[in-house]
């Protein structure tokens, strides 16, 4: 079976919205006698110092891939089970304990309680200049009622995650809370769609593997208040792995990956910088609505740009069965997934405004060499988890004790980073197939695709455009494309598929091209019986 994955998303994203009230910040590094970081903090215990680079990281998880896996112990269960929602929000954490400089004020650290959604706790430190310290916890990082359970819980519990804070304190835009999981709000200050540390076995009749950043090393850059270093020790039963994420901030949100994973043992399936994120239903499958909204999801396609120079776009789907699409390549350019419609009309949620979630764009930073990347659409009711995985899988199997290094780039946008020098789809939307006031021919559908592009204009009805149709089944019937009227460089492409009969699945392709050259991006669609 395929198990969805494991991350809450209605829980983590209300968890990160609490507790962010506070304004103090702690002394200017600068005016400190020391350089290091951690000798500015007030009130704040620290560990021993330690040597600490990426190297060491590296030479840590590779020793640790040569040891068995030891699932980590629950302790504290019961208490930890009935930190429910409603007493995890009375867990605030103290605004005095706010890890900030004033020189990097976009950095400002601060962390996670532990409950019932997440009860693995993680290893915190501070580094500065090559040396770490743990963060020890305390229960006086958090302001705690009286009669609250927590107060009854260790004094050592540790961590189950963190968050980085706006300047003003009021509110966050990065998280690391759960297995491998971290999200981003850039550029609307609205989370939505996750990424992770790695996939194992993602899209496979058995169940997913979950490994875990088990520890953190958070290094603020003080010469430059946008950026922020993370590194990360990943553990799980089939692999080991340290990350770096360098963290530049702007009007978008960039992190450079160094991702370096040891195998344990053989792995059927390895996904590099997976993407996590949800969709129910829009325009092209309202028929699955259950919902007064028009549309819910946190993402509506998955874009691609293959090694070919080809840039593609695959709408998602609700499928009735777990569906894995696989798309070959070898060096892509980068591949993500995206909410292209920012209509909030098309939406009408003005309490979790899907209009505003980010899209994040992978963008390979080495040759990748050959391999796929895989879509996963898992069939959902409800808007609560996540159900769609993208991520990039290797062409060789992975093997016991096998080293794999990749670096990429994550993209926390709008929109694709790319030229505009091809028109993309804008939406896409199904119906019965056929001529209105004429008797519709029986299981027959019918597709209309706008495309908006500046490459569009100035072209009219009369210009040789030409939609390029193709289907693996069944037959492409009664095609055309005109410009929409009324609408500024925009394109109409509609034809009917008449499915082949005893045929589940068909998959189609389309694109509009004058004289020679493509005027669109390659329209991907998968028609499940």
């Amino acid at each position: 079976m395929v198990s969805k994955t494991k991350l809450d998303r209605r829980t983590f994203a209300k968890l990160c919205l609490m507790g962010c009230a506070g304004t103090t910040l702690f002394p200017d590094i600068a005016s400190a006698q020391t350089h290091h970081l951690f000798e500015q903090l007030q009130n704040i215990q620290l560990g021993a110092k330690q040597d600490f680079s990426l190297e060491i990281l590296i030479a840590r998880a590779r020793q640790l891939s040569k040891k068995n896996w030891v699932p980590p112990q629950i302790k504290y269960d019961s208490q930890l089970q009935s930190i429910d929602y409603e007493a995890y929000q009375k867990l605030r954490f103290s605004k005095q304990k706010t890890i900030v400089s004033s020189k990097n004020k976009t950095a400002a650290l601060q962390f996670f309680h532990l409950g019932r959604y997440f009860k693995e706790s993680v290893q915190v430190s501070l580094v500065s200049q090559n040396i770490s310290r743990e963060l020890l916890y305390t229960p006086d990082f958090f302001e705690i009622p009286n009669d609250h359970i927590a107060r009854s819980l260790p004094k050592n519990l540790g961590f189950a995650g963190f968050r980085v804070m706006e300047s003003h304190l009021e509110s966050d835009w990065m998280a690391f809370l759960g297995a491998s999981y971290f999200r981003a709000s850039t550029p609307f200050d609205q989370y939505g769609l996750s990424a992770r540390g790695i996939a194992i076995d993602s899209g496979l009749p058995k169940d997913e593997e979950f490994p875990r950043f088990t520890a953190f090393w958070l290094e603020p850059i003080t010469q430059n208040e946008n950026q922020l270093n993370i590194y990360a020790l990943l553990e799980g039963p089939s692999i080991t792995g340290a990350y770096k994420f360098k963290c530049h901030r702007d009007t978008s949100l960039i992190m450079n990956v160094e991702c370096h994973v040891f195998a344990r043992k053989n792995i059927d399936r390895m996904g590099i910088a997976p993407l996590t994120s949800m969709f129910w239903y829009d325009e092209a499958n309202r028929t699955r609505a259950i919902d007064w909204r028009p549309e819910i999801h946190d993402s509506d396609g998955l874009a691609l740009w293959t090694g070919r120079g080809e840039r593609i776009w695959r709408p998602l789907n609700n499928p009735s069965r777990v569906m894995t699409n696989t798309f070959n390549d070898t060096n892509p350019k980068g591949f993500g997934l995206l909410q292209r419609d920012r209509n909030f009309s098309n939406y009408q949620d003005d309490g979790v405004f899907y209009d505003k979630r980010p899209s994040l764009w992978v963008e390979p930073t080495e040759d990748w060499g050959e391999g796929s990347v895989h879509l996963v659409e898992i069939p959902t009711q409800d808007e609560t988890f996540d159900n769609i995985v993208a991520f990039w899988t290797p062409k060789d199997p992975i093997k016991s004790r096998q080293y794999s290094s990749f670096s990429y780039k994550l993209h926390w946008i709008d929109d694709l980073p790319y030229p505009k020098d091809l028109a993309v789809t804008k939406q896409t939307q199904t119906g019965v197939g056929g001529v209105p006031g004429q008797p519709r021919p029986q299981g027959v559908k019918k597709y209309v695709i706008d495309f908006e592009g500046d490459v569009l204009s100035g072209l009219t009805r009369h210009d040789p455009v030409e939609p390029i149709i193709t289907t693996s089944t069944g037959e492409i019937q009664n095609p055309y494309a005109y410009p929409i009227v009324g609408q500024q460089n925009q394109w109409r492409l509609v034809f009917d598929l008449k499915p082949a009969a005893k045929i589940d699945v068909t998959n189609l392709r389309a694109y509009l091209k004058y004289k020679d050259k493509a005027l669109t991006e390659t329209w991907l669609y998968q028609y499940v019986v």
